[in-house]
């Protein structure tokens, strides 16, 4: 399949799954493409993922930066069992992620699946899209699981 429309079909499953991170991201690789800036693809593939990352938790600090969170807050979280549980959920989550990350690097043609799994999870179950790479760990994690079915 010609790499264009396979961008283009990306950017058609993003608006229908109201995706608008993949829809956008489709959209900007291809905008880069079609003005013959494909150059770029190499240190966007390689340092892409590490500024979204950045800039995500820049976005989860700023409560921390603005004051909203206080250090009374902070220890309160390590003194309660909802607090506990939410420190447990946090590093399973990004253990998850690390999972999905790495089958994304071995297998980066999932993405197609994951997004047809995620537009199915918010036309069916009601669902919000969060991100590719929570969605590859859970497919990580199943694809363990089946494999220690399977053998």
């Amino acid at each position: 399949m010609n790499p264009d429309l396979l961008l283009v079909l990306l950017i058609v499953i993003g608006l229908i799954g109201r995706s608008p991170i993949i829809a956008t991201a489709a959209s900007l690789l291809l905008i880069l493409k079609l003005t013959h800036l494909e150059r770029f693809f190499p240190a966007v593939e390689r340092r892409g993922l590490e500024i979204g990352l950045l800039f995500l938790t820049i976005a989860v600090l700023v409560p921390f930066a603005s004051g909203r969170i206080s250090l009374k807050e902070v220890l309160g979280v390590f003194t309660s069992v909802p607090g506990i549980l939410a420190i447990a959920g946090g590093a399973i989550a990004t253990y998850m992620n690390g999972k999905g990350l790495d089958l994304l690097k071995v297998d980066p043609q999932m993405i197609i699946g994951l997004v047809i799994g995620s537009i199915f999870g918010i036309l069916f179950l009601r669902g919000i899209p969060v991100g590719p790479l929570m969605a590859a760990g859970i497919t990580a994690f199943l694809m363990k699981i089946a494999q220690w079915i399977w053998s």
